[in-house]
């Protein structure tokens, strides 16, 4: 009972006082001193597309024809500074590689093709010549071509660091299974997926 009277006599005494320092505690508490950082953030595109539409005539009966995408009929030459010489180019840093799935959003008729096959060209600056395409986005084995006919069959071509590279789609087809002259509509698909590495 005596604890409990000194404890409020204490109180008491203190009053305003108290309540004063009470305030000034909890004010320090607020003003403990705090650290930041921050960081800007820059997404980085690896792809671009070049040629987005083209138009291609082939006729009935044709066998093992070709047509480039861009160029139709002719491999077009390469200008770095023309996008209407080349389908896609990537670029690269020295920080991520980057693998590209090529595809066409939907697999040709076999009723009218009896072979649609989709091959890459590469150049850096120069000639074309083939890319390698590989079945998986890191390591895979190597693919001749995607083929056409086949429903969500794609290949993957692999591009190293700090690079620059302008690719070109080939397509070798057969029209020699019905005569009929219907506009046949194809996509290609190009699918960035930069990596740690292959």
């Amino acid at each position: 009972m005596r604890a409990k009277r000194r404890l409020l006599k204490i109180i008491v005494s203190l009053g305003v006082k108290g309540v004063l320092c009470l305030i000034c505690l909890s004010s320090v508490c607020f003003a403990l001193v705090t650290y930041t950082s921050s960081v800007t953030i820059s997404p980085m595109v690896q792809l671009g597309v070049g040629t987005a539409t083209a138009s291609w005539d082939i006729y009935v009966n044709e066998v093992n024809q070709t047509r480039y995408m861009p160029g139709g009929f002719s491999e077009p030459t390469l200008n770095t500074g023309d996008i209407n010489t080349y389908g896609f180019k990537v670029t690269t840093d020295a920080n991520k590689v980057c693998a590209v799935k090529v595809t066409i959003n939907t697999q040709m008729d076999n009723a009218k093709f009896s072979n649609f096959n989709i091959t890459i060209l590469s150049s850096t600056g120069g000639a074309w010549g083939a890319e390698t395409l590989y079945s998986a986005s890191t390591g895979g084995t190597t693919k001749t071509s995607i083929d056409g006919l086949t429903q969500g069959d794609a290949a993957y071509i692999h591009q190293a660091v700090s690079t620059t590279k302008y690719y070109e789609i080939l397509v070798t087809y057969s029209y020699d299974l019905v005569s009929d002259n219907t506009q046949i509509p194809v996509t290609f698909q190009f699918t960035p997926l930069p990596q740690a590495g292959f």
